[in-house]
């Protein structure tokens, strides 16, 4: 689809699905700075609701493209789409399209249909992968461009990675990709992020050249979803593009950009605070890609009054665009149990950030009432029952680790398997009873009930632990203890293990089903693991 495309059907289709996950978030915070320009807003709360109630809010993005037609024009002479007319290196060198295309990993093409390389790309193909290399490309030396006062003998030394590549990016997604755009779009009277009034994407402003103007900030989203932080020129014939010249753009430091870049969390850093000899620095939260999004809920839900304790900054703040839907949620423009799914998107960088190796791509679905500001009973228990399974499932390696002690093993693998399992096997309940948490009438007593799922589900795997542990774990053995020694054996782990559930999810007993919603964590949820 093209832009006018997508915009005109946005009702009818479901999501962007990019070549890679990290494409689809740069492709949507293009979508997004379209949108806002095309709109000029929304101004305020009250502007937003009129968007939202107007199926045929994006009617006007039609003639605002064809307006900027030229200046969005990927093969135009004189001003291409995010790219430099005329870039070259000092000596022409054209570079393989390896570059800009992030599936295939430099030195390790073993896992894509690219195999050994990408000589050649259609247009379309090609137009993705630019605002992709604007948004994640990675560091590492450059070939260094005519006219740019950084080279150093025909190279640009590591500069850091696109913007989004800084971010742990976070967007709130909606059950088609108009409502997505619309729940992102965030209105420019919205506390805690700064929107100037000259703010204007890349192509409504003059076209880059090769160098670079230093010192310049984003005036607000539009400019930062459009951030050139590349320079870069396809080469192309008839048939499409077989060539790129890629240099470093606009470099942009992420510290204290919180006013202005609401898709991503952030967390303050004491470190950079001494080092910068300023109050207060807040940096993006990045992912973790062996931490699923569910376990840093409180980073998504948890709001900045909420995190802060009296007169001390906040250690961490959520995203804007979550602050936006909670400011939603809490004056009524969306109802309590209206249905969003958090989307975590981002690269995890490699060998000194020249090289992508993971890509992070999670969702949670949850009720906007568990943003809702004057209401947090139900965000408190979701962000508590995280607690609750991180509690039980180190009950579980506990476990693991005693029966390893009472056999006379090592305990360290043990253990992180059965907290693997642990956390593996939590994963799919506790998405189902967090999307299905805004439907309780009664939050506590949704959280007990997942507690007794938690303890069917950890119970379980603790059985299996014991069935597996082996007849020197039976037997036992002497081992150290805080005060001298103590014999250890599978009944004693046993009982530790259950004492210590007991002490996070409290006494067993019977579940009492919150009214108005499904009971999660059913059986059909317990685990089979084998040893």
């Amino acid at each position: 689809m093209s832009l006018r495309t997508v915009f005109a059907e946005a009702g009818r289709v479901r999501r962007l699905v990019g070549d890679l996950p990290t494409q689809e978030f740069a492709l949507l915070r293009l979508l997004l700075a379209v949108a806002h320009d095309a709109l000029d807003g929304p101004r305020d709360i009250d502007h937003w609701a009129d968007l939202w109630d107007d199926e045929g809010c994006f009617a006007p993005v039609d003639a605002y493209l064809a307006e900027h037609r030229d200046r969005l024009d990927l093969l135009d002479a004189q001003a291409p789409f995010f790219q430099v007319a005329g870039l070259q290196t000092g000596k022409g060198e054209v570079a393989s399209l390896n570059r800009i295309v992030a599936d295939v990993p430099n030195g390790d093409p073993f896992f894509t249909s690219r195999m050994p390389g990408v000589e050649r790309l259609g247009f379309a193909e090609a137009a993705r992968w630019v605002v992709h290399a604007h948004a994640f490309d990675t560091s590492g030396i450059k070939s260094g461009v005519e006219g740019d006062a950084r080279v150093k003998g025909g190279k640009v030394y590591p500069l850091g990675v696109g913007w989004a590549g800084a971010l742990g990016g976070v967007f709130a997604e909606g059950s088609t990709l108009r409502e997505t755009l619309l729940l992102n779009l965030v209105a420019a009277d919205t506390g805690g992020i700064r929107f100037d009034s000259g703010d204007r994407p890349a192509w409504r402003r003059d076209p880059d050249g090769p160098g670079v103007l230093e010192g310049r900030q984003p005036s607000g989203v539009r400019d930062l979803y459009t951030w050139p932080t590349r320079r870069l020129r396809l080469h192309f014939d008839e048939s499409g593009v077989h060539g790129v010249v890629l240099g470093y753009g606009d470099p942009l430091g992420a510290h204290n950009m919180h006013t202005r870049e609401p898709m991503t969390a952030w967390r303050r850093s004491p470190a950079q605070e001494k080092k910068r000899g300023e109050p207060v620095v807040y940096l993006p939260r990045d992912h973790d890609p062996s931490r699923a999004a569910w376990r840093g809920l409180a980073s998504l839900i948890a709001g900045r009054t909420e995190s802060s304790q009296g007169a001390e900054a906040a250690p961490f703040l959520r995203p804007g665009v979550l602050e936006w839907v909670s400011r939603l949620a809490t004056e009524g423009v969306l109802e309590r149990r209206f249905l969003i799914r958090a989307r975590v998107i981002g690269a995890v960088y490699g060998t000194q950030q020249s090289v992508i190796d993971e890509i992070v791509d999670d969702r949670l679905s949850m009720g906007v009432v568990l943003l809702h500001e004057r209401d947090r009973a139900y965000g408190t228990q979701a962000v508590d029952a995280v607690s609750d399974a991180e509690g039980a499932v180190t009950a579980l390696g506990d476990l693991a680790t005693d029966l390893a002690r009472a056999a006379g093993a090592e305990s360290d693998g043990p253990r992180g398997t059965a907290r693997d399992q642990g956390f593996g096997a939590l994963d799919g309940p506790y998405r189902a009873w967090l999307a299905g948490l805004a439907e309780a009438q009664d939050p506590y007593l949704a959280r007990e009930e997942w507690k007794h799922g938690v303890r069917r589900i950890v119970e379980q795997l603790g059985r299996q632990l014991l069935e597996t542990a082996g007849e020197a774990a039976w037997a036992g053995r002497t081992v150290p203890a805080k005060q001298g020694t103590q014999w250890l054996n599978s009944g004693l782990a046993d009982a530790w293990f259950r004492a210590r559930l007991t002490k996070v999810l409290g006494a067993p007993q019977a579940a009492t089903p919150a009214a108005g919603r499904a009971a999660p964590a059913s059986d059909d949820f317990l685990p089979k693991v084998t040893a």
